[in-house]
């Protein structure tokens, strides 16, 4: 069996992965109508006020990050772009060519955990991962606009994301709540700043579902931050790859889309590589290296 740390850590990721499925079917649809400022300050309200609440139940304390503060900085940075990426690149883009470019955060998460956290990454997992990203793209298909100039904001975002994985890996120690509610807090500021430009009152039904974006992008980040608290980056990556499998399911429930067969196919593809991961992880026990050493 792996060992339980990191079980956990990849029923977490998995589960975090799944809600992202429907946090980003509805900011697509939202910032039709909305600008991507506007939907990340009412974002960060909602998952301000879900924030306090678990804070108030479990007796945390959201405090200020302590010592390496340059890493912290960059890392809410880093998701502040991700977000406002990801958002503006739906509103000119099929959500399936942004979420093809969001597949490549796999194979820089492991990259960058090779290269910044010294973990040890071997070419079988190098393998599993570049086999799970042709599933997403057979299971994609995506368009022509993929190679348009928005992709280049999409690609952005994705390289955004998954430098904020590795370094929330080299921030283990500090508390979830103080690392989710930091990377809230910075996304609330950039969307306060440009949401005067274009701003549009929104409906109550509008203001609900974007503060529930909050909520759900809140759940996403707190179930994904503690896993990977207990698992390294480069074990997890190849689990992200599930999104696509959960957006099929979800897309065949609620609106009707019932799986063509490279839908089929690609997840096919994708689970094949994740079980391959867990296969490993089995029989080797201890596949990665645990031991973080400081970035140079």
């Amino acid at each position: 069996m792996p060992p339980t740390s990191h079980a956990r850590g990849i029923a977490l990721y998995l589960a975090g992965v799944a809600l992202f499925a429907a946090n980003d079917a509805l900011g697509k649809w939202l910032v039709t109508d909305y600008s991507v400022a506007e939907l990340m300050l009412i974002r960060s309200l909602g998952a301000g006020v879900l924030l306090l609440v678990l804070a108030r139940t479990t007796g945390a304390r959201l405090t200020l990050p302590r010592g390496q503060w340059p890493l912290h900085l960059l890392r809410i940075l880093l998701l502040a772009v991700d977000s406002y990426c990801f958002y503006f690149a739906t509103r000119a883009l099929p959500l399936a060519d942004v979420m093809t470019f969001y597949m490549s955060a796999p194979l820089i998460i492991t990259a960058g955990s090779a290269l910044l956290l010294h973990e040890r990454v071997g070419m079988k997992r190098w393998g599993a991962i570049v086999v799970g990203f042709g599933g997403v793209v057979i299971a994609l298909q995506p368009t022509g606009a993929a190679f348009s100039a928005s992709a280049l904001v999409a690609l952005a975002g994705a390289a955004s994301f998954a430098l904020a994985m590795v370094i929330t890996r080299r921030l283990r120690d500090c508390h979830w709540l103080t690392l989710v509610a930091w990377q809230f807090i910075g996304c609330g500021i950039v969307g306060a700043l440009a949401s005067p430009i274009g701003w549009v009152v929104p409906t109550a039904l509008d203001f609900g579902l974007m503060a529930l974006v909050g909520f759900v992008a809140c759940g996403c980040f707190m179930l994904i931050t503690n896993a990977l608290s207990l698992a390294p980056a480069s074990l997890l990556a190849p689990f992200q790859y599930s999104a696509i499998l959960w957006a099929s399911i979800l897309g065949w429930i609620f609106w009707g889309d019932r799986p063509t067969p490279p839908i089929i196919l690609g997840n096919a593809v994708i689970i094949a590589s994740g079980l391959f991961v867990l296969y490993r992880e089995r029989t080797l026990k201890v596949a990665v290296n645990d031991r973080i050493e400081p970035i140079p």
